[in-house]
């Protein structure tokens, strides 16, 4: 793969990329970033960035992409679909204290993944949300659509609406936990949700909080759901928001917005093989950049 080198005068307009290959390094664009800034990027090497991941995004605040691969490729994003599943939800303005219980139609016939929600628990919408976003809980998905005014069919529809609000072009969705291989989005695509999804509180916190206990059951203790990011509970990282997704098709994925370096990132991880192998490329990130500005 081919990496080119851009230089770009600091006094210029806008720097120009270079770059076309589909991994490269791209330099801020945005008139509000200082020199230091620029500078900072500049000292970052592509060729030390050896991801496992098949595709990969690293965008700044200002939407200044420090790193692509297959950027603009669709690929199939598993439970990260569940960030537009809340944030549609959200948009609706249901009542999120009113009271949902689990239904046998909300099982899951596509991968039969099993759930820890049996049929009669009830939670209020609101906890559905927190389940489904930071426990990654496909019959909390499936209830929250089930109970769409109109219907999960409706529900669908409106992700797909609101995708295309984002600028969502390479996205499609078909159900609303992100069971169906056919959820599909590009690496720039999952940014554009990410930095959606963070103008919503309840979803900040819902992806960032590690650990919660439910009482979906009468008379019965709780359950405690812990979150699917492991690197929440590694004091290094600063996560503003993150989600997890797997499937066979779509591999391990990873979404999260992040502080590395006094830096606001967000951080696209897609098709990764192996359970560990988005944390190990987060991290390999982090280093590389920390020691990139470093240097």
């Amino acid at each position: 793969m081919r990496y080119l080198l851009l230089l770009c005068c600091l006094s210029a307009i806008a720097p120009i990329p270079i770059a076309a290959a589909d991994e490269y390094l791209l330099l801020p664009v945005s008139h509000s970033e200082t020199a230091t800034t620029v500078s900072q990027w500049q000292n970052l090497n592509p060729k030390k960035l050896r991801l496992k991941s098949e595709a990969a995004l690293v965008v700044d605040t200002n939407g200044n992409e420090i790193y692509a691969k297959h950027g603009d490729e669709p690929q199939p994003i598993a439970s990260i679909t569940k960030l537009m599943t809340a944030m549609v939800i959200l948009d609706g303005k249901l009542s999120m204290q009113e009271h949902i219980t689990i239904e046998k139609s909300d099982r899951d016939l596509i991968q039969l993944t099993g759930s820890r929600l049996n049929y009669g628990a009830t939670l209020s919408r609101r906890q559905l949300v927190q389940l489904a976003l930071m426990a990654s809980e496909n019959r909390a998905a499936n209830a929250l659509a089930r109970t769409w005014p109109d219907g999960r069919d409706s529900f669908v529809k409106a992700m797909n609406r609101k995708a295309r609000e984002l600028g969502m072009h390479n996205s499609r969705f078909r159900d609303p936990a992100g069971l169906d291989p056919g959820n599909v989005a590009s690496p720039r695509d999952v940014v554009r949700m990410v930095k959606a999804a963070l103008q919503y509180p309840l979803i900040r916190k819902a992806t960032t909080t590690r650990t919660i206990d439910v009482y979906p059951y009468k008379r019965r203790g709780p359950l405690r759901y812990s979150n699917t990011n492991r690197l929440l509970k590694n004091g290094s990282w600063t996560i503003h928001l993150s989600k997890t997704g797997y499937l066979n098709e779509a591999g391990r994925c990873l979404a999260m917005q992040v502080e590395i370096a006094d830096q606001s990132l967000v951080i696209v991880l897609l098709n990764s093989f192996g359970k560990l192998t988005p944390f190990g490329d987060s991290n390999r990130i982090r280093k590389w950049i920390e020691r990139g500005i470093e240097g």
